[in-house]
């Protein structure tokens, strides 16, 4: 049998250098790209180190011990990502979500988070400031970063079942630890908080019952996610990818549940409420949410942008080619040139990965160089 080789998580990747345009790009507010979707999200990976090794994100077999991560001297720094964080403010952006990686792997993170919360929009508001994790980190964490401004945290949690959840992270943490994070953060005023669950078939469909008995009625939503074919390594396959509709279909012979207004303009998951006695949505029992980034493409309003943490932005999740921002950070570039540059660059983007996969076959489906979910983020 051939050994399994994979490169780091950048190389094979198109790196496009980001260009300061001949005609300055106006900071207006509203920025929209080809397809006419506006700029409003934007995520920012903090660390390319992870603790957990989910077979669907960091595969153990190929994140091992001697895998060559990033030093840190690559890594764009707090003050970086901040001037960087407030030109994208000022093109639209509302909403700034921290990932990596494990973003709580990075050191001093609330530093950044004080950073980031100190940012006001054009017309004075804050911003909506969140931050994605696996919840190992959170109960010593959530304190010190709801202190620091952040408003709110999404946990990764793919089971409830202890057995399933080591045998997920695969290396052997207890969901124990992960639940104490999730009540420390809620002690903390760190919500509306939201859990997500990626649902592989074959692997943890079982806990999509306790799940959602579990946070029903504790002011939590809980989201499912089919299973992604993001990057490289961890051997996507068509048939692994449990639709959405079967999960809400599985729920709603438990449970009733009633379907729900989007919340906000690009939202990836279409909102489902539990029912109360009289048929219509119990606020007080909660919601679900599914987002089927698989079955039903999304693209048409996305709105989001990602900008890794060595300062490549890419313009879908999908992407095979990111945009060397921190060069033109590190050569000096003005606000008004960085502004223009990022500019450009969006109004340039075409990107509907999800929507022009839903056209292939089967057997071509999730086949090609992909940027790395523990790169990238979700």
């Amino acid at each position: 049998m051939s050994e399994r080789v994979i490169p780091l998580a950048v190389e094979g990747m198109a790196t496009l250098p980001m260009r300061v345009p001949p005609q300055p790009v106006a900071v207006t507010g509203q920025l929209d790209d080809t397809l006419g979707r506006p700029l409003r999200d934007l995520r920012i990976s903090v660390t390319d180190r992870c603790n957990f090794r989910c077979s669907y994100c960091m595969p153990k077999d190929v994140f091992d011990k001697d895998y060559p991560y990033l030093p840190h001297s690559a890594l764009l720094s707090f003050e970086e990502i901040t001037r960087v964080a407030r030109l994208f403010v000022a093109h639209g952006v509302h909403k700034i979500r921290l990932t990596g990686g494990e973003p709580l792997l990075r050191k001093n993170i609330e530093t950044l988070v004080a950073m980031l919360a100190a940012l006001r929009t054009p017309d004075g508001q804050p911003l909506d400031l969140t931050l994605t994790t696996n919840g190992s980190l959170l109960a010593r964490k959530a304190q010190a970063l709801k202190a620091a401004g952040l408003q709110r945290v999404t946990v990764s949690l793919d089971g409830l079942d202890d057995a399933v959840f080591r045998r997920m992270n695969d290396v052997d943490f207890p969901v124990a630890d992960v639940l104490r994070g999730i009540e420390a953060a809620q002690a903390a005023g760190l919500g509306p908080i939201k859990v997500n669950m990626v649902v592989k078939r074959g692997t943890n469909e079982d806990q999509i019952l306790p799940m959602v008995r579990h946070f029903r009625g504790t002011g939590i939503v809980l989201r499912f996610i089919e299973y992604m074919d993001v990057g490289a390594t961890n051997g996507w396959r068509l048939d692994e990818v449990l639709p959405s509709a079967q999960v809400l279909e599985h729920i709603r012979r438990d449970m009733p549940l009633v379907p729900l207004q989007p919340g906000t303009p690009g939202e990836t998951a279409e909102r489902w409420g539990h029912a109360g006695p009289d048929g219509r949505h119990d606020p007080q029992a909660g919601e679900i949410g599914l987002i089927s980034s698989v079955t039903q493409a999304f693209c048409g309003d996305c709105n989001r942008a990602r900008l890794s943490m060595e300062g490549r932005l890419y313009l879908c999740l999908f992407a095979s080619q990111g945009h060397d921002l921190r060069a033109l950070l590190r050569r000096g570039a003005s606000d008004a040139e960085l502004a223009s540059a990022i500019g450009a660059t969006w109004q340039a983007r075409s990107d509907r990965y999800s929507a022009l996969r839903a056209a292939l076959p089967p057997e071509a489906a999730g086949a090609g160089r992909r940027i790395e979910m523990s790169y990238i983020g979700g």
